[in-house]
């Protein structure tokens, strides 16, 4: 062998090597690449499996608001009614109370607190029964957030309405 045959046969060998290295070196970049594919591909799913998650919490809370306003609506119903019986009811008190002006008997006033009392009670207990509405489908619906209390407090007594006298 002459020595531009070895001469050659080195050179080719070098070049050989450098493509090997390169070879290599890209085999690495490449690999990052599909390492970071991978990891964006779950990024994707992850963030498609919150989206779900927000949608079906977004359908709940409109569930539980659509509840709600008819609780509400209900509660403004039984509000009105009440009121409305409450003012029948102090608008009857100052007419027999103006024919006992002179002498007020202390116990038609108890009287009238426990018919009071007694129409409170009353309400509390049709508000703690389920009423079966004839038009409406039984709907399930999801428990409530709230807490019903509108009618938890001590009753009224006459003295606490319109300014009456004890």
């Amino acid at each position: 062998m002459s020595i531009i045959g070895i001469g050659l046969n080195l050179l080719l060998a070098c070049l050989l090597g450098a493509a090997l290295a390169m070879g290599w070196r890209l085999n690495k970049r490449l690999q990052a690449l599909r390492d970071s594919h991978d990891g964006f591909a779950t990024a994707v799913r992850e963030l498609n499996a919150a989206a779900e998650r927000a949608e079906q919490g977004l359908a709940d809370l409109r569930a539980a608001t659509d509840e709600a306003t008819d609780a509400l609506g209900d509660r403004i119903h039984k509000g009105r009614e009440l009121v409305q019986k409450l003012e029948r009811l102090i608008d009857q008190a100052p007419k027999a109370g103006a024919r006992r002006m002179a002498d007020p008997e202390p116990e038609d006033e108890r009287a009238q607190e426990r018919r009071l009392g007694a129409l409170l009670a009353a309400a509390r207990e049709a508000r703690q029964r389920p009423e079966r509405m004839p038009d409406r489908q039984a709907v399930s619906r999801p428990k409530p957030l709230f807490e019903d209390d509108l009618f938890d407090d001590e009753p009224l007594a006459l003295t606490a309405v319109r300014g009456g006298r004890r």
